[in-house]
């Protein structure tokens, strides 16, 4: 698909459809789109009337134009209210307009929507990867993925910000990195593997020079990290501890480390999970390694002035009769021991031991992200990642680039009393406490990791995955939490 911006009107474009956005309850057309009504003999009053068109924020109707006409299909998309209008309001608006094109038939597009704060190159990025991400499609698992595909919308024109050229490839910079998550999460445990993600990231490396580091199973022994290797004890696959470095020319702003739970499948080890538990969806279970390497292949194009450390502990939690069995007790790379007394909360095992390298780099802020518990996925649904850190500015960065990137997070309390419930009679904790506040005590887990440095800990166990259409996500991975490490490591 070739995407491109003009400075082309909307009432003197020419092509297969042309996609405008309303405002809710302001769908009288005046200016330009009056001239555009009657230059299409009165279409967009009449698809307005008999689709009843609100202009409610999601909404779209289109219909043919009649012969003659320099288009072949008028596209109304919702805006929702004025005082309203937001980046990810006009990322939706021009995922609704690609799908709508897509759905028509559609070769070429042209999208015509109002700038966001007056900020033409924000409004150009926007707009370019909801239509990016909405018209991507994963058929790579199809008999014959041509005509899985169906017709494609080969050409979309983003009218009047003609000259934010920068703003389209920064858009397609990032989306590459959201697809490449994408498929990392949705591939399944026989094809994305330990080995797979460590060969991703040296892929990753090798095209964009960043500097490659895979510790293997006897450089994890050396180094202590007898949490991470608990976990990967019962794999026929040998771990894969991944240490990926984007560094910038000169003397870096800030030094960053993401670290991304890595368990390419978890079958909840001798605790094991049953049927009906979601078993089958557990190769989704390294989605923070995909949003990692996704945004590590995004920061390497778009080349901050950041130093970025991305990391995974990357394995599987399997069953054999090397298994680490509940009631075992494992001693983390800092010293700590854990008494295992659920096999199935594995990804904190792996977490602790990656969170305590990243300190040793010297870094000024971790955050790491893992689909990590079912626990934050009750409080928050499937849309809302839970954020933790006891650091408000670091958790207020990532607020603000979670905005700017329409990929919604809540703080939740880093409530330390609760913490009691995890304390172990023969060691130095437990690696789940109580049922209630799991997420919570998820997270507290996790702090007990790092010493000195700025933490975050997002849960993203829910928006990794949709199972129906979303806005620009269509059914299937999300690669959610790429743009919002992107926007932080920007910021």
């Amino acid at each position: 698909m070739e995407l491109r911006v003009t400075n082309t009107p909307r009432l003197e474009w020419t092509g297969d459809a042309l996609a405008v956005g309303l405002f809710e309850d302001q769908v009288e057309l005046t200016d330009d789109l009056a001239a555009l009504d009657e230059k299409l003999a009165g279409t967009l009053k009449e698809l307005i009337t008999e689709t009843e068109f609100k202009g409610k924020e999601g909404s779209s109707a289109a219909t043919r134009v009649g012969g003659g006409s320099s288009i072949r299909k008028i596209i109304l998309v919702g805006l929702g209210k004025p005082d309203g209008l937001k980046l990810e309001t006009l990322r939706r608006a021009g995922a609704a307009s690609a799908k709508a094109a897509k759905k028509e038939k559609c070769k070429t597009l042209g999208i015509g929507l109002p700038l966001w704060n007056g900020d033409a190159a924000a409004t150009a990025q926007a707009i370019a990867e909801g239509v990016e991400l909405a018209l991507y499609q994963d058929t790579r698992f199809k008999s014959d993925p041509e005509e899985k595909q169906g017709p494609q919308v080969e050409q979309v024109e983003l009218l009047g910000l003609g000259g934010q050229e920068a703003a389209i490839t920064r858009a397609r910079q990032i989306c590459s990195g959201v697809i490449l998550a994408r498929e990392l999460v949705a591939a399944p445990a026989n094809i994305v593997t330990p080995i797979t993600l460590a060969e991703t990231a040296s892929a990753i490396a090798q095209e964009y020079g960043l500097e490659l580091e895979i510790l293997e199973r006897e450089d994890c022994e050396k180094l202590g990290m007898g949490a991470y290797l608990g976990v990967a004890q019962a794999s026929d696959l040998p771990p894969k501890f991944i240490h990926l470095t984007y560094k910038p020319e000169g003397t870096p702003r800030r030094k960053l480390a993401i670290i991304g739970k890595g368990l390419t499948f978890d079958s909840g080890g001798l605790n094991i999970k049953v049927s009906g538990s979601g078993i089958e969806m557990m190769k989704t279970d390294m989605g923070g390694a995909g949003a990692t390497l996704g945004a590590a292949k995004a920061i390497a194009q778009l080349k901050p002035d950041v130093e970025v450390h991305f990391i995974s502990a990357a394995t599987e939690n399997m069953i054999s009769g090397h298994a680490m069995h509940p009631g075992d007790i494992l001693t983390a790379s800092n010293g700590k021991t854990i008494e295992i007394n659920n096999t199935d909360a594995e990804g904190r095992l792996t977490l602790a031991d990656a969170l305590v390298f990243a300190e040793k780099l010297g870094v000024d802020a971790i955050v790491d992200l893992a689909t990590l518990t079912g626990a934050c996925v009750i409080a928050l649904g499937d849309n809302i990642a839970g954020l933790w850190s006891p650091s408000d500015e670091i958790a207020d960065q990532l607020l603000k680039a979670s905005e700017s990137a329409g990929e919604k997070l809540w703080r939740m309390p880093m409530e330390e009393t609760y913490f009691e419930g995890m304390k172990s009679v023969v060691a130095d904790m437990k690696n789940t406490g109580p049922r209630p506040g799991g997420a919570i005590t998820a997270a507290l887990f996790l702090k007990q990791f790092v010493k000195e440095t700025p933490w975050a800990h997002l849960d993203i166990a829910g928006p990794v995955w949709v199972d129906k259409e979303n806005g620009y996500n269509n059914p299937g991975a999300t690669g959610f939490g790429v743009r919002t490490l992107v926007s932080w490591v920007l910021s």
